[in-house]
């Protein structure tokens, strides 16, 4: 059996670092895995096994016919017979499938959007959803929304696993050891970033020698420019640093006092199973699936979405009490190590895979 991840770049979000750890964790199986980047490689080409087949397409366009074709034909020399397309590559992925019938298509949806799918738009989507042959979704939000709107008939929910990331460390975090937080998450609106960062100006007037860092593409848009402006405007330059995406996550997180994840949507994030191995005191949002990683007062805390004073006193919580804070680091890495383990996610997907040999 021969597998290709499809995922359009090789950035550090959360359904690359998914197809990345997908195609490295099949390669060490029976599997023959392969790895396709159809529009932009990225950080996390480094972190890409070399028993994976590999291929850059470098897609200019939604129907640039010269890279379909190239990639058609990399399937027929390669004797691929399934194709695991992440996001928004399922396009490519039914394009391939109407020229080469015999592909089997696997389509991940990874939509992190998951409290506002009234507003997602699904006829593209709905059209392609007839050559589906199965359909993984990272929430169970997702799952009743793609039985309410998709013609494919097998759906299933798929948690998302994480792994150490083995990339040497490259970043060391400004601040004072001991009493740095972190944020990992892409500058993106979901994940709420402004709230964050007002949370933590109050968190300053008590503990006025810690540190918030946020680590994650820096669009250059007008939501960086808004945190950039927001964190100048409350005085914080010396306390709130950003660093842009970074390809050793896991020796990030490892300088880490605290980690954080204040969304205000998700799917089942990766950032908090990486936390978790990472064995990190976490306080997280109840959205999407993040309630199965962060059991509140067990794992870590959890609050509702936008609770400024809720966050503000969980983080002066873990500050102030360092008993709690160790007890939910271990618990959490106990409970991401049992529940959210690489040897069964990868075997819910091999199962799937085998009904089509």
């Amino acid at each position: 059996m021969k597998v290709l991840q499809l995922i359009d770049s090789l950035e550090t979000g959360g359904a690359e670092r998914v197809a990345v750890n997908f195609a490295n964790s099949l390669s060490e199986t029976e599997i023959s895995s392969y790895l396709c980047a159809t529009r932009h490689e990225g950080l996390l080409k480094i972190g890409v096994l070399k028993t994976v087949g590999y291929l850059f397409l470098n897609k200019k366009g939604t129907l640039d016919l010269k890279a379909i074709l190239r990639l058609r034909r990399f399937i027929k020399k390669e004797k691929i017979t399934i194709i695991h397309a992440h996001s928004s590559s399922f396009f490519l992925a039914t394009l391939l499938k109407l020229t080469y019938p015999k592909l089997k298509l696997v389509w991940h949806d990874h939509y992190g959007k998951s409290e506002f799918l009234f507003q997602r738009p699904k006829l593209v989507l709905k059209l392609c959803s007839l050559f589906f042959n199965h359909v993984f979704c990272v929430n169970q939000l997702l799952v009743q929304w793609n039985k309410k709107h998709l013609f494919t008939k097998h759906i299933s929910y798929l948690p998302n696993f994480a792994v150490i990331n083995n990339t040497p460390k490259q970043t060391n975090l400004k601040g004072e050891e001991g009493k740095r937080i972190v944020c990992l998450a892409n500058l993106r609106p979901q994940k709420n970033h402004e709230f964050l960062i007002q949370a933590f100006k109050e968190v300053l007037n008590t503990y006025p020698d810690w540190t918030l860092h946020l680590v994650g593409k820096d669009f250059k848009d007008l939501y960086s420019e808004k945190l950039k402006s927001l964190i100048k405007t409350l005085d914080i330059e010396e306390h709130v640093f950003i660093y842009g995406s970074c390809p050793d996550t896991s020796q990030i997180i490892k300088q880490a006092t605290l980690t954080v994840l204040p969304s205000i949507s998700e799917g089942l994030p990766l950032a908090l199973l990486e936390y978790g191995l990472m064995a990190k005191p976490t306080i997280a949002t109840n959205v999407g699936q993040c309630q199965e990683v962060i059991i509140n007062n067990q794992t870590g805390i959890l609050i509702a979405s936008n609770d400024l004073e809720a966050f503000i006193n969980a983080i002066k919580t873990l500050i102030r009490d360092q008993d709690k804070a160790s007890k939910y680091s271990n618990q959490l890495l106990e409970h991401v190590t049992m529940h959210f383990s690489q040897t069964s996610i990868i075997n819910q997907i091999l199962k799937v895979y085998r009904r089509f040999a």
